[in-house]
């Protein structure tokens, strides 16, 4: 049996079965046969959740740009790496071979060992998405040095957080970076950050956009010359199986930011699995994911999962919007991309442009859909499926988190029959626990509760840097013995997956607990609506009540918006009941969003409250500007 390659349901019964009875025998096979190793391991698992600790492939030794580069030199070192599509769509796309990745990477590391950094200093990565964001990700690995990724479109107050909590050396950025219209001063950024940041000492800069910027003498420096000279061989340093290999920083929903700890072995096996299956990845095939290498799933799904499986990989530079709602077709034409990996957002937002600009274009190379981010909702999967993948695509709606490091939840496509809103089944080795409020696991089919996972998988993040007891805290005491994902969910008759949204926008009314999202989906199923967000506020009698902000595919007159209060909350009490009707509607603009694309409901919950002094930072939203609107209106 070829555990590696899942391509029927009863295949992947028989080895989820097997991933379940002896979890350490399947994952010691995929490790041993399909990734190259310097030294085996001693123990393929140690583990304790009361700890917590765990520990794959104990005692090994290896280096995961081997496992992403080196390895398919012989065979694949002609075969295009790394595609890139630039922001301009009149610039030539870039095709980067495994050979010319491998002296890039290699040069990169050169340069940062003559810098000064060494195995276990971190490095933080602030660039744009171009081709030198990946290298500088895999040259760090190849020499030892822990990345951490800060999205290039967070401020210099937040920059220098996530700078000063993993306390950085050198910081590896460009002079600025296009995102559509707009030009981003990167380095100007970095500059401000780093008046607050006295670990740094040394800042690389790579030359995108050729604008004017100051250079610290001592410590700023441009890396063309520095690359030029480097050498093109840079021996791989030796990593054990548990050494970090980087810091991922995700937002709380209270206090700093938490850096995610992935750990080099379980992780390297793990994404390049679920890449495998999750994508059927095949050799000829041209993978994008339109994600940001700042967040995890650019780590997992652009750069390792698809390098270490010696796949073509998509990194693009621009928006979807610019310079027209086409461009993702226009670039999956061009590149005749087979699977393209997504956010539910992203599929709205172009949904709401219609149809139009996707009929431009050929975009019959297609084989696989996927999401990621959030559940989707129905009229957005609907559409996805209809005009992307023309019914014969199926989706893959994946569940999985930062701290996951891996897909954890998705249909494996042509494998598992899908069902629009639901992640289905879990992947090969998760275990999934529905857990009542009492802290017991609730039993059988057709139950919902708090979702869980009662065993360790080799991608799991293994401590929150420099906190171990926050760790503990947020994932593994509410309930003992389980990690805890924050995320309700619920099981069908067919033990399907859906993903409910977090715990905490779970809202209960009159004795009733009520997820947003099936809310959410009821109302944009209304023909009217683009996007909505649900909150609770406090009611006198039904001790919480709903408060709706919702954004209109058009303008309507002040005095149709009544008439579409009343056909919202009929359409709620027909799909969700009567108890789940909006006590309040606000038509918005806009909704407060994170670079990655997921509403903050956290701030939308404080303006319902009537709490506008308490919003906490908004200068990392991605639209703060939404916020001052919405208290207007609403106050």
């Amino acid at each position: 049996m070829n555990e590696y390659n899942i391509s029927s349901l009863e295949q992947y019964f028989q080895v989820y079965r097997a991933s379940v009875e002896q979890p350490e025998a399947l994952w010691e096979a995929i490790a041993e046969e399909h990734f190259e190793w310097h030294k085996k391991w001693d123990r393929v698992l140690d583990w304790d959740f009361s700890t917590p600790e765990v520990k794959w492939f104990s005692g090994a030794k290896l280096n995961i740009t081997v496992n992403c580069i080196d390895r398919h030199l012989e065979q694949r070192g002609n075969k295009t790496a790394i595609l890139f599509e630039p922001n301009d769509p009149n610039a030539p796309a870039q095709h980067i071979s495994y050979k010319q990745l491998s002296e890039q990477v290699n040069k990169m590391a050169n340069v940062m060992l003559a810098q000064g950094v060494k195995k276990g200093d971190r490095v933080c990565i602030y660039m744009p998405m171009i081709p030198a964001l990946a290298v500088s990700v895999l040259a760090c690995a190849r020499i030892g040095a822990i990345h951490s990724v800060v999205f290039a479109g967070f401020s210099a107050a937040a920059l220098a957080t996530r700078i000063n909590d993993s306390d950085c050396s050198m910081v590896i950025t460009a002079d600025g970076g296009f995102r559509g219209a707009k030009e981003i001063p990167l380095k100007a950024i970095v500059d401000e950050a780093l008046e607050h940041c006295p670990s740094v000492q040394k800042v690389l800069v790579e030359k995108r956009t050729h604008t004017a910027v100051s250079m610290h003498p001592q410590r700023d420096a441009w890396l063309a010359p520095l690359l030029e000279q480097a050498a093109t061989h840079c021996p791989p340093v030796w990593m054990d199986a548990e050494d970090p290999l980087f810091i991922l920083y995700t937002s709380g929903s209270t206090g700093k930011p938490k850096g995610m700890v992935h750990s080099t072995a379980g992780y390297m096996v793990y994404a390049a699995y679920t890449f495998k299956n999750i994508f059927q990845y095949e050799e000829e095939d041209i993978y994008w994911c339109t994600a940001d290498i700042g967040w995890i799933t650019g780590h997992s799904y652009i750069v390792y999962g698809p390098l270490a499986n010696g796949a073509t990989t998509v990194i693009f530079e621009g928006v979807p919007s610019y310079p027209d709602y086409d461009r993702f077709w226009e670039i999956v034409a061009k590149h005749k991309i087979t699977q393209f990996y997504t956010a539910p957002t992203a599929i709205r937002a172009l949904a709401k442009e219609g149809e139009a600009h996707v009929k431009k274009h050929d975009i019959s190379s297609l084989k696989v859909l996927g999401t990621v981010g959030e559940p989707i909702n129905e009229e957005a999967w609907q559409w996805y499926d209809t005009y992307i993948g023309k019914g014969e695509c199926p989706i893959t709606d994946t569940w999985w988190q930062t701290e996951t490091g891996g897909i954890m939840i998705a249909p494996i496509p042509f494998v598992t029959p899908t069902n629009p809103t639901f992640a289905t089944l879990p992947f090969i080795g998760i275990q999934p626990a529905l857990m009542d409020t009492e802290g017991k696991e609730v039993h059988g089919n057709n139950v919902q509760g708090r979702l869980c996972i009662k065993y360790p998988w080799p991608s799991m993040a293994r401590t929150i840097w420099g906190d171990h007891k926050r760790y503990f805290d947020t994932y593994f005491s509410s309930f003992p013995g389980h990690y805890f994902s924050g995320d309700g969910a619920l099981r069908d008759a067919v033990g399907y997956y859906r993903i409910t949204g977090r715990v905490d926008d779970v809202i209960i009314v009159s004795g009733h607990n009520l997820g947003t999202a099936p809310i959410e989906d009821a109302i944009n199923e209304h023909p009217a609506v683009a996007e909505s967000a649900i909150v609770g506020y406090p009611h006198d009698v039904k001790g919480n009540a709903l408060f709706g902000f919702i954004i209109l595919k058009e303008q309507h007159d002040p005095k149709d918006q009544q008439a579409l209060v009343k056909t919202i909350n009929a359409l709620i009490a027909s799909q969700v009941g009567p108890i789940a009707k909006l006590d309040k509607m606000e038509f918005v603009t806009g909704l407060p969003k994170t670079r990655s694309g997921k509403i903050m409901r956290r701030i939308l919950r404080k303006i319902a409250h009537g709490q506008v002094d308490q919003l906490g930072d908004t200068s990392t939203l991605l639209n703060p500007e939404v916020v001052d609107q919405i208290i207007k209106q609403v106050l």
